[in-house]
């Protein structure tokens, strides 16, 4: 019993990120490892991570067909809400991207400043927005030119920090993209 108390407290000291509210964005056909690592990764430093979709309570399938149910609506909160945004690659951000209220949630939350990160395909979402004007940024090399017509200066590197825009290639990169958030969030 003494142990476990122990275990607990060592552990609850360990959260660097206890109360920080971070978004992860979700559509259909979304990268397995893209969002499960980060979902599960932030919330085990205390972070309180929330499924954000164009529709709440909907199960997404992933590329693969595993599902995923989103938490809430783009429509029922701001980008102001969260201190970071997650947007995974697989298609789901070319799905986000269709949805005006999912372009409204990642533009508030720009505008506001929050932390922005985006792995593989996930900088589609950051080309709806000005967050990567000026700044240095990577993704899958598909979308390579996505993401200079919107900006930025793409460098061939598993994970760029400038400022508060955080973007990594593919799924290889993903322990680096979180520590980089959980650095940011600090």
């Amino acid at each position: 019993m003494e142990l476990t108390r122990l275990d607990e407290t060592a552990r609850e000291i360990e959260m660097t990120l206890k109360g920080r509210k971070i978004a992860v964005m979700l559509a259909e056909d979304y990268q397995e490892l893209e969002v499960w690592y980060p979902y599960f990764r932030l919330m085990d430093e205390g972070a309180d991570v929330t499924r954000v979709a164009a529709e709440a309570g909907k199960t997404y399938p992933s590329k693969l067909g595993y599902p995923c149910a989103s938490d809430v609506s783009a429509d029922d909160v701001s980008g102001a809400d969260f201190d970071a945004v997650v947007v995974p690659g697989g298609w789901s951000p070319d799905y986000m991207r269709r949805s005006e209220s999912m372009i409204r949630f990642i533009r508030q939350s720009a505008a506001a400043g929050k932390v922005l990160a985006a792995i593989c395909h996930g900088g589609w979402m950051l080309c709806c927005t000005d967050a990567l004007k000026g700044k240095k940024a990577t993704s899958f090399v598909a979308i390579k030119h996505d993401m200079i017509n919107a900006g930025a200066e793409w460098v061939d590197s598993e994970c760029v920090v400038d400022g508060n825009v955080i973007t990594s290639r593919k799924p290889d990169d993903l322990p680096a993209f979180c520590r980089a958030i959980i650095e940011a969030l600090k």
